[in-house]
């Protein structure tokens, strides 16, 4: 980062600079803005084209005659004058395909135009000066022509949206995404209109088409690469921790897609009790089981979520394997209830009965496994907590503002996409189990498509049974 200083800068930064820049004296920016060729590149076609062209389609459908309007989101500041790398919002680009920041998806009456900030003219000094949009400074974004010749529909200049906004009719908005928009159609705003917007911009993505499992199967791929990656520096794993670990994977997620799904979960030993341990800054120690949560966010922002539990030594003990064959019966039935037509909760109930009756075997339950599986009971879930599916996509947990009686109280469908993860969590502190229970978390997990006559397993290629994890833990530990 640099971190100029000059005693001649003004008093007060300009836009899109800092106190700490240098000054620009006259002279200094009429010289910036001569001597630079005009390059247009050619671009071409994304794929996503015709896919995203169906998507606005079905989406105007269901609003016929109205202005829908998709921004895509600015820079969220991450300390001072530093940003997070930017992600788009979920619905824009799956409904544009645009990645850049600050664009906005206009449909009206079904007609799509993508309103975009373009890259800095030389003309000002926003290029070599403005840290966020700045050429030099950031890199350079498209043009509007590249946008349009790589996305497919009508690109205009952002100056333009606001024009556009305020010339009336019914319109309904995306909002808490961008807050310019939310601000001009505020007196417009109708929060029941623009809920169903996001409803139905959410249950439009329950059904992924070709395209999207292609990307999906791309992105366990690159997930299970990852996971080897982790396995063969295992001596480090051992000198450093979880950090490395999850910098391990952080590694393999940036080089062959765009980034993480979600933030890593490396939870060894009793951090593997904690759902969502995201810190990962503890030891990983021999004769300890370690809990891997991890999925790699494709290029095209659909991304995995896979979990393995691998015994540190390369080998379960006893205990250890009882206690992962029970989740992993609990999964497999999870897995085999997944078909069409099927109640999502469905999926759900069958690994929670595996469980269930695996507590009542260990005499952990203070009644039978029937009486605890009464949703009026339910204390098996003292040690399984969360439910054991979620749907998958563009985001880890995905369609969350879907009508709760489509999803989660809908059915299966074929071309859905779920997590199937059951986990039995034993805490370091609970005196209702045997001491050599406590402190034990294991975790499955698998993303399962639904197909015609059942549901495939994207993530099959990462081992899930005790002997197959232990030999490619042995195959690949150095």
């Amino acid at each position: 980062m640099t971190a100029e200083t000059d005693a001649s800068a003004p008093t007060g930064p300009e836009k899109g600079t800092e106190s700490h820049d240098p000054a620009v004296p006259a002279a200094y920016a009429a010289f910036m803005r001569t001597g630079w060729a005009e390059v247009e590149r050619d671009v071409p076609a994304h794929p996503i084209q015709p896919w995203a062209a169906a998507r606005r389609e079905r989406l105007a459908t269901a609003f016929p005659g109205e202005r829908l309007v998709l921004p895509a989101g600015s820079f969220k500041q991450r300390s001072n004058d530093t940003d997070y790398r930017f992600r788009p919002d979920t619905a824009h680009t799956y409904f544009s395909g645009n990645h850049t920041t600050d664009a906005v998806l206009v449909l009206t009456d079904g007609e799509p135009v993508l309103y975009a900030r373009p890259r800095s003219g030389r003309d000002s000094d926003e290029f070599f000066r403005d840290r966020q949009y700045g050429a030099l400074w950031a890199g350079e974004r498209p043009s509007l022509a590249e946008l349009e010749a790589s996305l497919g529909l009508p690109v205009r200049h952002r100056d333009e949206l606001d024009a556009e906004l305020r010339r009336g009719g019914k319109t309904r908005v995306l909002r808490g995404v961008d807050a310019t928009v939310d601000a001009t159609t505020a007196a417009e705003g109708d929060a029941a209109a623009d809920g169903e917007l996001a409803r139905v911009a959410s249950e439009l993505r329950l059904v992924k088409d070709a395209w999207e499992v292609e990307e999906l199967q791309e992105a366990c791929d690159i997930t299970t690469l990852g996971f080897e990656d982790a396995v063969r520096e295992w001596p480090q794993v051992l000198e450093h921790g979880e950090r490395w670990l999850e910098g391990t994977f952080f590694r393999r997620a940036r080089a062959m897609g765009n980034d993480l799904g979600y933030d890593s979960i490396v939870g060894a030993g009793s951090h593997a009790t904690t759902l969502h341990w995201i810190d990962n800054t503890g030891p990983v120690v021999p004769g300890q089981l370690i809990l891997l949560d991890m999925g790699v966010e494709g290029r095209n922002l659909y991304t995995a979520d896979v979990t393995r539990t691998l015994p540190v030594d390369g080998r379960f003990t006893p205990l250890q394997r009882d206690l992962y064959q029970l989740v992993l019966d609990a999964q497999q039935a999870g897995i085999d209830t997944v078909r069409p037509g099927v109640a999502f909760t469905a999926v759900h109930q069958a690994a929670m009965t595996v469980l269930a009756h695996g507590l009542g075997d260990l005499g952990l339950l203070p009644c039978s496994p029937e009486e605890a599986l009464d949703p009026d009971s339910r204390v098996y879930a003292r040690w399984t907590l969360h439910g054991t599916s979620h749907m998958l996509g563009m985001d880890v947990h995905d369609c969350a503002q879907a009508s709760v009686d489509v999803y989660p109280r809908g059915d299966l469908a074929e071309g859905m996409c779920l997590t199937v993860e059951p986990g039995l969590y034993f805490q370091a502190d609970d005196l209702l189990v045997p001491e050599e229970l406590r402190g034990i978390g294991i975790r499955i997990e698998d993303d399962v498509l639904v197909t015609a006559d059942g549901c495939r397993n994207l993530s099959a290629a990462l081992p899930r049974t005790v002997s197959d994890v232990e030999e490619w833990m042995g195959r690949l530990v150095p």
